[in-house]
């Protein structure tokens, strides 16, 4: 028989694969596949969470984190002594200024008055105090003719008594010599009671032995003038960067203790991080710690536990939680744990940045 033509061949077995049976065949093989790769997600999906679970444990098996967590720093608000009008303003909002440098400056002008009147009281009190002198030293002098007219009074008592005794001389002379030697020695407790009295309001005073009051008043007096035209240049009592400073303005009135500026001190910063009361009894002083910004991406500095607060939150706020009614609901409370870094950071700290903070418990 002759060998079939190609042609025909090909048709048939393209009509041999579109039977039912073949058609089921690729069907229970696409079922299979499909069975497979179920199962092996049914399989490999648990064993990566689990191996992702026990890495993370690992990672995190003695830490315990919190990013309730902020930069802090020292805040120094500076205030006027002496209050008056503003004539300069040496400083603008962000600048960083050094202990010492000049912020703003109060009108100097009354206060220079006054101590061109302290001068004038200090003058007058010099005078007064010449004038005591004077007073004293006369008083000196008084003392003395005093005491010469007791020794003349005395001598002449003396000599009529003796001629009394003789019959020489009459009861009255000798009653007159004794009214003299009486008047003066009358004259000299007299001068010495002058002589206290210059004495004392020349020079008198526990607390200033040796000075006039109204002298030591007047020196005292110059001494405050002069402090309150010095404190009229406002300086910075510590180094940081301005802020607020924008409400200060040439020619307002500023009111003494009134705050007027505010300075931030960057150089030392810290971290306040407020841990959950139920990881407290894991914390202690001097654990290690790492803090992390959300600022900052790339940055990781060290540190360590400071000192742990000595209230929840909640009690140092304006209005503490009130506890005792019957709506209460049980909220976990924060602590605040002082970090202290211990690395300088390569980027600038600000008060406030948001961070994380994990302290290595088990060192």
């Amino acid at each position: 028989m002759a060998e079939a033509n190609p042609v025909v061949k090909q048709q048939r077995r393209a009509l041999m694969a579109h039977t039912p049976t073949a058609a089921a065949d690729k069907s229970a093989v696409a079922i299979g596949n499909k069975s497979m790769i179920r199962l092996l997600l049914m399989i490999s999906v648990p064993f990566i969470l689990i191996v992702f679970g026990l890495g993370y444990w690992l990672m995190t098996r003695g830490t315990i984190s919190t990013d309730n967590a902020y930069v802090h720093q020292d805040i120094v608000s500076v205030s006027a002594d002496v209050s008056g009008r503003i004539v300069a303003v040496a400083v603008h909002e962000n600048q960083q200024v050094k202990a010492g440098d000049l912020l703003f400056r109060v009108d100097p002008e009354p206060y220079r008055v006054a101590l061109a009147q302290a001068d004038a009281q200090i003058a007058a009190a010099q005078v007064n105090v010449g004038e005591l002198s004077t007073i004293y030293q006369g008083t000196g002098v008084d003392i003395a003719k005093a005491e010469a007219d007791i020794s003349f009074a005395q001598k002449d008592y003396d000599r009529q008594r003796e001629l009394a005794a003789s019959g020489f001389t009459t009861k009255a002379r000798l009653d007159a010599a004794r009214h003299a030697l009486d008047m003066a020695e009358a004259s000299l407790r007299t001068a010495r009671a002058d002589a206290a009295e210059a004495r004392s309001a020349l020079a008198t005073g526990r607390q200033v032995p040796g000075v006039n009051p109204r002298l030591a008043e007047a020196r005292a007096q110059r001494a405050k003038a002069l402090l309150d035209l010095q404190r009229t240049e406002v300086r910075a009592p510590a180094s940081g960067k301005i802020s607020n400073v924008d409400r200060l303005q040439v020619g307002q009135m500023l009111v003494t203790g009134l705050p007027a500026v505010s300075i931030v001190a960057n150089d030392r910063s810290w971290v306040e991080a407020n841990f959950k009361e139920t990881q407290l009894d894991k914390l202690k002083p001097g654990q290690k710690a790492q803090i992390t910004f959300d600022a900052y991406s790339n940055v990781k500095l060290k540190g360590h536990v400071a000192s742990i607060g000595g209230g929840t939150g909640s009690e140092f706020s304006v209005l503490p939680a009130q506890n005792a009614n019957g709506n209460w609901v049980k909220v976990t409370q924060r602590i605040p744990v002082r970090i202290a870094i211990d690395e300088p950071s390569p980027r600038p700290l600000i008060t406030g940045l948001t961070s994380e903070v994990t302290v290595y418990v088990d060192d």
